[in-house]
């Protein structure tokens, strides 16, 4: 177990707290094991009918990976430490979304990253007025991972590639409206929630009666214009769309587009096609997990964080520079399966 999570039995639940206040509760590897530990405990308890996952103090629920390790993974050691580190957090995931007692993921404040791997899962997803979600990896040249390819992939009207490429952050009333969220509540209706829900209410009949309706989804609103500009398999497309439209939304995605690592985007286009068609979540992993075998020591993931988070220039230099660069061989050498026995598979 390990300090940076919470967990105790509660009532009727099982009660998982992330707890690096410091880092917005990003994850490490040992809260990720501490987490599987946790559940598959869970799983045979008659006392546990119910997980709730949450934040303890602090401003967000998860902002995401340990990116700093990963980084040190590939300057240092070529990766090894940082697959590892994937492989791990992709069996929580998949443990997740696999789970067959009901998971309740409170997504109140920033969400990013590993911590839309640890939510989208769950069957129950609450949104708030707080509510901060992104997949923002094509900024740090990595892609959207943790299982991002096929919740992406399976929104309406291409907003999964437009989340992917772009980064953008949306609120909770925009995570309703997509189907991220199943359920918008005030965070003041949090406290009382969890608390029925320890008492052994069902989730379904606790979430629907403290539910309100949120503000009208800004996502809703340009959701015409996403469908027509982010409905290109080619980033070239995307961006020569963008670029004819001289509206100012159009013009400040394109810009924003424009500053994203070039293999990055193609990467998040292909992931997506590509998770459509797999037979299920398991197989989406193993993509990814390839992928991030891959993109891990490509010379853009040090590069964007270091100018992202690092150095905090937000000047990188990526490296293919520009979308015509990122060659098919590439991308292919990027989604190739590995040997046999580096593979990623369930357990």
């Amino acid at each position: 177990m390990t300090a940076e999570l919470i967990v105790k039995i509660d009532g009727a639940a099982g009660h998982l707290s992330l707890n690096r206040p410091k880092a917005i509760h990003a994850l490490t590897l040992d809260m990720c094991h501490a987490m599987g530990a946790a559940l598959t405990g869970w799983a045979s308890d008659p006392a546990v009918s119910v997980v709730l996952l949450d934040h303890a103090e602090g401003r967000g629920f998860c902002s995401g990976g340990d990116i700093n390790l990963l980084r040190h993974s590939a300057l240092t050691d070529g990766g090894v430490s940082g697959r590892r580190f994937f492989h791990d957090e992709y069996q929580l995931n998949h443990q997740l979304f696999t789970y067959a007692k009901p998971i309740v993921a409170f997504m109140d404040g920033i969400t990013m990253g590993g911590g839309v791997g640890i939510s989208q899962p769950a069957k129950f997803r609450v949104a708030t007025e707080n509510t901060r979600f992104a997949m923002p990896e094509t900024g740090i040249g990595l892609f959207p991972d943790v299982g991002g390819g096929w919740y992406l992939s399976r929104l309406a009207g291409r907003v999964g590639q437009y989340l992917a490429l772009t980064g953008a952050r949306i609120d909770g009333a925009d995570c309703l409206w997509a189907g991220l969220a199943t359920h918008y509540l005030p965070a003041e209706a949090l406290g009382e929630a969890k608390a029925r829900l320890i008492a052994g209410e069902g989730p379904e009949a606790v979430l629907s009666a403290l539910a309100v309706t949120p503000p009208p989804s800004k996502l809703a609103a340009n959701a015409e214009t996403i469908a027509r500009h982010f409905a290109h398999e080619r980033l070239e497309d995307v961006l020569a769309s963008l670029a004819a439209d001289d509206g100012e939304w159009a013009q400040k995605e394109l810009a924003a587009l424009k500053s994203k690592s070039p293999q990055t985007c193609k990467v998040a286009l292909r992931q997506l096609a590509d998770s459509m068609s797999l037979p299920d979540f398991a197989a989406n992993m193993a993509m990814e997990y390839r992928i991030a075998s891959r993109v891990l020591t490509r010379p853009d993931f040090a590069e964007g964080v270091r100018a992202v988070i690092v150095d905090k220039d937000n000047a990188p230099q990526w490296d293919p520079a520009t979308p015509e660069a990122v060659t098919d061989a590439l991308i292919e050498a990027i989604f190739a399966p590995l040997p046999a026995n580096e593979e990623w598979t369930p357990l």
